[in-house]
């Protein structure tokens, strides 16, 4: 067969058009009929002004909006369903994790946060390659921000209300005074993490792992000497913690433990269970201890049998 350009156009349609009919026509006839899920709700006319705004701009080229099974990151807690889309025109899935899946953001930070994120990303996220968005101005980037709120829909719905229940309470802890604001900062830390020591010893190599993840986590917030005024904390309230408060008040490790791990629900200060692995925690909280707070309970007597990598002193 002679090679004309009417065969290739031919040859080229033959091999797009199922394709076309697998991954887009029968994806779009057979959702028509689609039911919502059980978290689907309606947007907002300023949740839609955010969504143009999100599309307008690209944002969909870093961020994607579904989860599967098998991911383990930020929204995992529950796998995407086919009505969680059914009013999303276009559709805005999109094919690459440059940042994080965004399926499921609604409520796991409060406005503020965002608000800092989008005016500098490094403030919050001293790593990130995300670009500014400050040239949006204030008002689309409130209309921005409302339509992440909304991704997650009911579920995002009652974790945005527990942001905002947990910010007045925080604000409330934070304007009665330092005692006070540690005294409820701390009270929600279960007892057994009160009691609880550091268990690795402190290290030179330790410290300086601990100052590498703050740095990469942290500073932003906290600022680079643990008085909560970094670049962010124009954009919060309550502000940051200063680290420096917590001297003298039988600070554990445990404690910073939990909060790292866990994040402060109602303030910016986010979790990091799903970024930091046990020993990073571990590192940067006796970082924090060692460099702002001036005492650390790190190198208690080993319980149980010492993990194999730790320094031998001894016949152990």
């Amino acid at each position: 067969m002679k090679m004309t350009p009417l065969v290739l156009i031919l040859g080229g349609l033959i091999v797009i058009a199922p394709v076309l009919l697998m991954n887009v026509i029968t994806p779009w006839v057979t959702g028509l009929d689609e039911p919502p899920s059980d978290i689907f709700r309606t947007r907002t006319p300023i949740e839609e002004q955010g969504r143009d705004i999100y599309v307008n701009n690209g944002c969909t080229y870093c961020h994607t909006q579904y989860i599967r099974d098998f991911d383990w990151d930020i929204g995992s807690q529950r796998i995407s369903k086919a009505g969680d889309y059914i009013a999303e025109i276009p559709h805005l899935l999109g094919t690459e994790r440059t940042g994080p899946d965004l399926s499921q953001e609604g409520g796991e930070h409060p406005d503020d946060w965002h608000m800092a994120h989008f005016v500098n990303p490094r403030f919050v996220r001293p790593d990130s390659v995300m670009p500014s968005w400050e040239f949006l101005g204030k008002e689309r980037l409130l209309a921005l921000i409302a339509y992440k709120q909304s991704l997650g829909f009911k579920q995002a719905d009652g974790r945005v209300e527990r942001q905002k229940y947990w910010k007045a309470e925080a604000i409330g802890a934070f304007e009665a005074g330092p005692d006070k604001n540690v005294e409820w900062l701390h009270g929600h830390v279960p007892e057994p993490w009160t009691k609880l020591p550091d268990p690795y010893m402190t290290s030179v190599p330790g410290l300086e792992r601990g100052h590498r993840v703050y740095q990469s986590f942290c500073i932003g917030c906290h600022g680079p000497i643990g008085d909560g005024m970094g670049p962010a904390q124009p954009f919060l309230y309550p502000p940051p913690l200063n680290f420096t408060i917590l001297q003298n008040r039988g600070i554990s490790g445990g404690i910073l433990y939990y909060q790292i791990m866990n994040g402060i629900t109602g303030t910016a200060m986010p979790y990091f269970k799903k970024d930091l692995e046990s020993e990073k925690i571990w590192d940067v909280g006796n970082y924090i201890a060692v460099t702002f707070i001036g005492e650390s309970d790190a190198g208690q007597p080993t319980r149980g049998i010492a993990v194999s990598y730790e320094p031998v002193e001894g016949p152990k």
